[in-house]
Formats: structure tokens, C-alpha cells, sequence
């Protein structure tokens, strides 16, 4: 083994690049897939949903849940649901 070697990157340093490339790549796709079955608008939708039911009634944003379903390719079903307390 020469000094120059030493110095030169190896094999296992490569893959070990390759290796945390192909999960990072697995990684981006698979947080690319959740963002494309909801739409950017829905977590503001949840706010703004939440703003106006406050002026009515107390209640926090773990207590309101938005849910949009993809029924057909001309369907979208938007489901509102609100946890009321008994006071």
C-alpha cells in the first residue's frame, strides 16, 4: 500500500455514499407522496375553519380534524369533524 493510496477514496467510502443517496432519495419520494394526497391549502382550511368556529365555541385545534377524500377523479368529499366538550 503506497502513501498515495491512503489518501485516494475507496470502495467501501463510495458505497457507503451511494447507500445514504438511495435513502435519502427513498426518503424524498416518500414524503413527495403524502404531500400529493393532501392539498397545500388543507392545514390552512383547518385554520381558518377553526377561527371561525372559536367565535362561537371554545374549543382547540386538536378538537377539529378536516379530511378530504378523493371519491372519483370528479369527487372530492371534505369532511369536517368537531369535538365538542359539555360545558
Amino acid at each position: 500500500m503506497s502513501l498515495l493510496d491512503y489518501f485516494r477514496s475507496s470502495k467501501p467510502d463510495a458505497s457507503s455514499a451511494n447507500l445514504a443517496k438511495d435513502r435519502l432519495q427513498i426518503i424524498i419520494a416518500h414524503e413527495r407522496s403524502l404531500r400529493d394526497n393532501t392539498p397545500d391549502y388543507l392545514p390552512q382550511l383547518k385554520l381558518d375553519i377553526l377561527e371561525v368556529i372559536k367565535k362561537y365555541v371554545a374549543v382547540t385545534s386538536d378538537q377539529v380534524h378536516v379530511k378530504l377524500d378523493q371519491r372519483d377523479n370528479n369527487l372530492s368529499v371534505l369532511e369536517l369533524n368537531v369535538t365538542l366538550s359539555e360545558e
